[in-house]
């Protein structure tokens, strides 16, 4: 059983029944004397997951009404604040539902029973919904896998998860889905010319890594995608306060994505050859760490002066954009957790997106829209670049004043990324910073279903 997701109805399963606030008084016309009562007594109003419990003549429940959106559409959350909260047994949805309606009904209910527990226990979900007819089971349960993947990496603490931790899940998902998987680590990256990746993880004692994944058909459409791995950000030498260091352990969340939206991928089978590069560090204070003011060439020649060391997503990320470039990658997408500013300007629950295709950024946002996972874009202002000279080196990596530090950020990792290749870039938080239905707090997947659907839609599948 899966997600709590079971495959029939039993003689004593429980309606759920989907009510809109304007519906509900229409709706109990045809309710029992009983029903209504308690719809009455207990003041229920059918706003969006919201639930009532009606009570059977014989103390059982009798039926089970849940507040959604929209009459005529059933939302991938309408239904997520069920599993948690209703007692044991076993319920079905009492409506007819499209295909498409029942499998966001049962993908909200497989996102809510994600649970953490590596480090305690917690109580187990004892409601079980039957399957949703139409609903679109192989796609739920790759949606809940992949997305408990990327939380559950997220959730883990820096001491469990360094970069040779994140190796090893990404050498585990290569094995599942037979791709071939390489990981250079240490000095290594020297060798092979991934100077900037090797200059920020270089101060911690797990070393860093660059991972580079491949699966699918040669001959299929290339798609690459990136991912920051930044295990723990301490800031390095521009040393963070304990606050902003708290939850830092996300600073890995691009990483988390693209493993995700790479298992999405292949459990789909689409026909695509993927490769996911993730560059792996701890950025740490230690004799061997890198300083601000110091400068290093990249692995496209470009030289870079560290105005801050606490920008050092950027600075990992441009040699790992560099390398995807080089294939004239059909797509290019990089997901990290980059700036703060995007934050200020969108909140935690829109991702910044970056894109230099307006096609494909339409697509993105549409995708967004219609799996309930959106993005929100933000211009490549070509002025501000500007913002990022330095006297002494090519580039900076950071801008020169508190000002759009979002799109400062892209425009830095646009320079390594050919005009010709549809690229997009993701700022998000990766967090939930509060308990929503299907949505607890901590670790979260953000954009990926969105992605998954554009990819699926641009390359078939």
């Amino acid at each position: 059983m899966a997600f709590n997701l079971v495959a029939r109805a039993t003689a004593g399963t429980i309606p759920v029944t989907p009510v809109t606030a304007d519906g509900l008084k229409e709706w109990a016309v045809e309710a029992d004397a009983a029903t209504k009562t308690w719809i009455a007594a207990t003041g229920y109003k059918a706003k969006p997951c919201e639930t009532c419990v009606v009570p059977g003549k014989a103390g059982d429940i009798a039926r089970v009404l849940v507040g959604v959106e929209e009459a005529d559409r059933i939302g991938v959350w309408d239904f997520a604040g069920l599993p948690g909260s209703l007692p044991a047994g076993r319920y079905a949805i009492d409506a007819d539902l499209s295909g498409a309606d029942a499998t966001r009904a049962a993908t909200g209910w497989a996102l809510a029973t994600y649970r953490f527990t590596r480090y305690t226990e917690m109580p187990e979900i004892e409601a079980e919904l039957v399957w949703p007819k139409g609903a679109d089971r192989d796609h739920v349960e790759n949606i809940a896998a992949s997305t408990a993947l990327a939380r559950d990496l997220i959730n883990t603490p820096g001491s469990d998860l360094r970069p040779s931790e994140l190796a090893e899940t990404a050498k585990a998902l290569a094995k599942e889905f037979k791709a071939k998987i390489a990981v250079t680590v240490g000095d290594q990256l020297l060798k092979k010319n991934y100077p900037t990746i090797h200059m920020v993880g270089r101060g911690a004692e797990d070393a860093p890594r660059l991972i580079d994944m491949v699966w699918g058909d040669a001959k299929h459409p290339k798609v690459t995608l990136v991912g920051k791995g930044v295990c723990f950000d301490t800031g390095g030498y521009d040393l963070k306060p304990s606050n902003g260091m708290l939850t830092m352990k996300k600073d890995m969340g691009g990483s988390a994505q693209v493993l995700a939206l790479a298992r999405m991928i292949m459990a789909a089978n689409l026909p695509v050859r993927l490769r996911v590069l993730v560059p792996a560090v701890m950025n740490m204070v230690s004799g061997n760490a890198f300083l601000p003011m110091d400068i290093c060439r990249t692995r496209k020649g470009t030289t870079v002066e560290v105005g801050n060391t606490d920008a050092e997503g950027r600075l990992v990320l441009c040699d790992a954009l560099t390398e995807a470039d080089s294939e004239q990658p059909d797509l290019l997408i990089d997901f990290a957790t980059l700036t703060g500013a995007a934050r200020v300007a969108l909140g935690p629950d829109l991702p910044a997106m970056f894109c230099n295709d307006d096609s494909l950024a339409g697509d993105i946002l549409a995708s967004g829209l219609a799996e309930e996972d959106p993005l929100w874009r933000l211009p490549l202002h070509q002025p501000y670049k500007a913002m990022l000279k330095t006297k002494i080196a090519d580039l900076s990596n950071t801008g020169s004043g508190p000002y759009g530090g979002a799109i400062t950020a892209a425009l830095f990792l646009e320079h390594f990324v050919s005009k010709t290749t549809p690229w997009m870039h993701v700022d998000l938080i990766a967090w939930n910073l509060r308990d929503r239905p299907g949505r607890p707090e901590g670790g979260e997947a953000q954009g990926i279903r969105a992605t998954f659907q554009t990819i699926k839609a641009r390359f078939g599948g």
